[in-house]
């Protein structure tokens, strides 16, 4: 396909790792179940599509995220691919679950604001804290790679704005307590680009590396891909995504879907950053996944290309 034209920008980094959360953040908010051996075919048409880490699933109480209870049956059945295949522990008997399956990579799930750890964690923003120390330690004693995910960094449902040091002093006791990736998410998708570039400013004065941080955005506002140009500048090279633009927040109604991952790959491309993603493939898996669910893809890309195709 000869389009996008290439048109690369000055500045902007030559190579990016997409972080693909379709199976686990994409599809936690069905409210139909979906079968085991539909996710796992998708984990398995993801990772075809050249995406080199796709987060599986997550090891949480069944009660709190029904459709993702099938956890031990499922990773089992992806887990020999030959990518980085994390998963979601929101404690220590979540890691203990992980473990015996052979997991080897984590993410605790954190928040800047106490409403939404309240929602989401039923404890305060420093109780989870706590909590996820040992999680972590463990991991790590282990040998895992741990990510730390922080939500409503730029704007919470109950709380409204989050001032940014607020975003900084749960960002880095994140990075203190040893997370080797920590992922910015914009859990009800009211970042703007220059809010963007003060936190990630504000987080490098603070200590913490643009090379230990990903983003995480949700395009509520049409603003995801903005967002995501405005990370890209100031040299973030981790971004999440879901295919087909799956996805919200169980916890926070008023998020919508995930960046589509197809919509990141196509601004990519044109930039001449290189993702080692098949959009051609990686289209052709939501378009599959779209019909799985009995609904079209949201994301701008897949009902562009496959328009086209047919």
């Amino acid at each position: 396909m000869s389009l996008p034209m290439t048109v690369p920008a000055a500045g902007l980094p030559a190579r990016v790792r997409i972080h693909e959360v379709g199976p686990r953040d994409g599809l936690q908010n069905e409210k139909t179940a979906v079968p085991t051996d539909v996710k796992a075919e998708f984990i398995r048409r993801l990772v075809a599509a050249g995406l080199t880490t796709v987060e599986a699933t997550s090891f949480v109480h069944p009660k709190w995220v029904p459709q993702l209870a099938d956890a031990e049956e499922l990773f089992p059945r992806v887990r020999d691919l030959p990518v980085r295949l994390p998963v979601l522990v929101p404690n220590e008997r979540g890691l203990d679950r992980a473990l015996a399956l052979g997991a080897r990579e984590v993410a605790v799930f954190a928040s800047a604001t106490e409403s939404f750890a309240k929602a989401n964690l039923n404890r305060t923003v420093d109780e989870a804290l706590v909590m996820f120390a040992p999680t972590v330690t463990r991991a790590i004693e282990a040998g895992l790679k741990v990510r730390g995910y922080l939500s409503m960094c730029f704007g919470d449902p109950w709380e409204g704005a989050v001032p940014v040091e607020q975003v900084v002093r749960v960002t880095k006791a994140l990075a203190d307590m040893g997370c080797d990736e920590l992922s910015l998410g914009d859990t009800i998708g009211v970042a703007t680009p220059g809010h963007v570039r003060a936190l990630l400013s504000a987080l490098n004065e603070a200590g913490v590396p643009t090379s230990r941080l990903a983003v995480h955005f949700h395009d509520t506002y049409g603003q995801a891909l903005a967002n995501a140009y405005a990370a890209l500048e100031h040299g973030v090279t981790v971004f999440d995504a879901s295919a087909g633009g799956l996805g919200g927040c169980p916890y926070a109604k008023s998020a919508t879907g995930n960046l589509a991952t197809e919509d990141l790959v196509w601004m990519f491309r044109g930039l001449g950053i290189e993702t080692g993603v098949d959009l051609a493939a990686l289209t052709d898996t939501s378009v599959w996944m779209a019909g799985q669910l009995g609904r079209p893809s949201p994301s701008r890309t897949v009902r562009a290309l496959s328009h086209k195709e047919s």
